[in-house]
């Protein structure tokens, strides 16, 4: 008779999932010394891209940049398997100036998992986990569908759309994960067995095409830049001036709307099959002709996969209408008329949680040490995902060593705002990041991320000293030669007139700085390098800086006593062991949503829907009142 030998792996950190922001957070523990585990239900699903090929965008390229600027992965990963690359927004300001890559996701994947394979401290197992195993409101532990424990001192969920999933196309519904890989059955009821609130979500893909059944010839050409900006700080650009690949556009038409239309019955949107909540800024393209009906037309994107793969990303079109709808659909649109469909699209459906739940930190409020990361928070995209992996690995090692965690407010990233979002407000749709979201994003521009955050990182741990001495370096050369711009008198000579007017300049009635010019919208600072004799070589990074500085300093000036008001309002931290019903001037509505929130700071209770300005306004009272009482306590113990 065999006897039964049940033995516990010992690690630091356990993180549930593989995605974008289990990579994330699992590097960040591994780095700051965690002996770390990550498992995934399938390894060959690690940092996946289930849906659109492409890592930045519009507000996605900030997170990106700041990810990497706190010593994240992502943005490494996306410079060496990128195919095309654009620079966003350029016809507008440099505050919603965002990059977006192209990537070949295959290449994407397999050079994340290699990063993860020869890191220090970190191992990969495919396993799925099925319960969190706690004592005392405190994270002990994870166990395993086939029984094996672990027992560790945090945990971070990172489990995407795995929970309880299920794809549907039409009236076809198969419970898998996304790209038909096994869903992840069990550990909601382990969630909810520790009181934590599931809710149930949706998002959807397009389908893909076959290359070779589509004429390009009926589609606009879309080209990468021609000169490639990279996304990591420690990227050679050099490095990144590769031949690209190119991506087209094209457009729905009324026979799209008219099939879409007539089948609205048998999507499962639109038959109530779908229980969750879809996102507000990706619907799907029945969504968007039902809701959109006045539009005649909706854009098209058709994206390569990958440099070694014919599959075509069909963006703009996710859908969840049946197989046979969506070909004759597709085939109505310019170019696809003799499409072939390599994979369906399908929506899929899938557990997550109430972010409210959280911490700024990423710490659930009522299970020490359980962390969460990614679209379980209710966020959508990749680097979303990544941004709060990151932020959820660095706060479970600091967790552990017993050091306080890090909170990223809304006035230095868009992490930040994307974090505080996500456990302030009420969000009942997948959270899509966006510019419009962020009220200091001048200041929080992605060409600055550095300089906002690599302190941060290098606090950390997870920025070397030679990263950080040359970020130092880099703000020195740039106030330097802001100060010498502002100094630098220009008379109104003959010659300065001349070259005034050849530049289409108006003339100068008095002496002035060359500051001063510079903020005049015909001019910049190479054009002005001719009246500019004693001036020095500068890296291309600063001159960006030294230029945006100067031509936006009334309004970055602005912004930033806007930030001091703010970080005022976020210095005043609320004590955990307060208790609301002692505070007797608050309205109901506003003492029963500050219990639930259970806000950190003054600025996070601002931010609670349902509290009022008279509401903060009587907790700052009661605040005062709350410190002399312990102050005395204190004192007489």
């Amino acid at each position: 008779m065999a006897l039964e030998t049940k033995v516990a792996e010992k690690v630091d950190v356990c993180v549930i999932g593989a995605g974008h922001a289990g990579c994330e957070a699992a590097l960040a523990c591994a780095r700051l010394g965690m002996e770390t585990v990550i498992f995934t239900v399938s390894i060959d699903s690690i940092a996946l891209m289930p849906c659109n090929p492409n890592i930045g965008g519009s507000s996605k390229g900030h997170l990106v940049k700041e990810v990497d600027a706190l010593g994240g992965e992502m943005g490494k990963v996306i410079d060496r398997t990128f195919i095309q690359s654009k620079m966003l927004n350029r016809s507008k300001g440099p505050a919603v100036h965002s990059l977006r890559a192209q990537a070949d996701k295959a290449e994407y994947s397999r050079a994340m998992r290699k990063v993860l394979e020869n890191q220090d401290k970190l191992t990969i197992k495919q396993a799925e986990v099925c319960e969190l195993l706690t004592e005392n409101n405190k994270i002990t532990g994870i166990k395993t569908f086939t029984g094996s424990v672990y027992e560790c001192k945090a945990v971070i969920l990172c489990t995407g759309t795995y929970l309880k999933a299920r794809c549907l196309c039409g009236e076809a519904i198969t419970y898998t994960g996304p790209n038909g890989l096994q869903a992840a059955n069990y550990l909601t009821d382990s969630l909810k067995n520790l009181g934590i609130e599931i809710r149930r979500f949706k998002t959807g893909t397009p389908a893909r095409m076959d290359k070779r059944s589509i004429d390009f010839s009926k589609m606009e050409e879309q080209f990468g830049d021609e000169k490639v900006i990279p996304f990591s700080f420690s990227t050679n650009p050099e490095d990144v001036q590769i031949d690209q690949v190119s991506c087209w556009l094209t457009y729905t038409n009324a026979d799209t709307h008219r099939i879409i239309r007539e089948n609205l019955d048998r999507s499962p949107i639109y038959a109530g099959v779908i229980e969750g909540t879809g996102p507000r800024y990706c619907p799907s393209i029945e969504d968007k002709v039902v809701k959109f009906a006045d539009k005649e037309r909706h854009q098209v994107f058709i994206e390569p996969e990958g440099l070694y793969t014919n599959e075509m990303y069909v963006g703009g079109m996710s859908s969840s209408l049946p197989e046979d709808v969506q070909l004759a659909m597709y085939r109505t649109v310019p170019g696809l008329e003799n499409c072939k469909i390599v994979r369906n699209a399908y929506a899929i459906e899938y557990d997550c949680i109430n972010a409210k739940q959280l911490y700024p930190t990423l710490e659930f409020k009522e299970v020490k040490g359980l962390f969460s990361a990614g679209q379980l928070n209710g966020s959508s995209g990749y680097e979303e995902a990544a941004a709060q992996g990151l932020v959820a690995g660095i706060n479970a090692a600091l967790f552990i060593k017993e050091k306080e965690q890090i909170i990223l407010d809304r006035s230095e990233s868009y992490i930040g705002v994307l974090i505080d979002d996500l456990v302030t407000k009420d969000n009942f749709e997948p959270y899509r990041m966006m510019t419009s979201r962020a009220e200091y994003r001048l200041l929080l521009r992605q060409d600055n991320a550095d300089l906002r955050l690599r302190e941060k990182g290098y606090k950390a741990g997870l920025i070397s000293e030679k990263d950080y001495e040359a970020v130092l370096l880099k703000k020195k050369m740039i106030a330097d030669e802001t100060e010498r711009l502002k100094n630098l008198m220009i008379g109104a000579s003959k010659n300065i007139q001349q070259f005034l007017s050849s530049k289409g300049s108006s003339e100068l009635k008095t002496g002035t700085t060359m500051a001063e010019l510079m903020c005049r919208p015909e001019l910049s600072y190479d054009i002005l390098s001719e009246i500019d004799a004693d001036r020095k070589p500068l890296p291309g990074d600063v001159i960006e800086q030294v230029e945006i500085e100067i031509k936006y300093e009334g309004y970055i000036s602005r912004q930033l006593k806007q930030v001091a008001q703010f970080k005022k309002m976020e210095s005043k931290k609320i004590p955990e062991n307060l208790d609301y019903n002692d505070v007797k001037s608050l309205r109901l509505e506003a003492r029963q949503k500050l219990i639930e929130s259970r806000p950190v700071s003054i600025g996070q209770a601002s931010r609670i829907s349902g509290v009022s300005p008279a509401d903060i306004s009587v907790l700052l009272i009661y605040l005062e009142q709350f410190k002399k009482i312990t102050r005395v306590e204190n004192e007489v113990g």
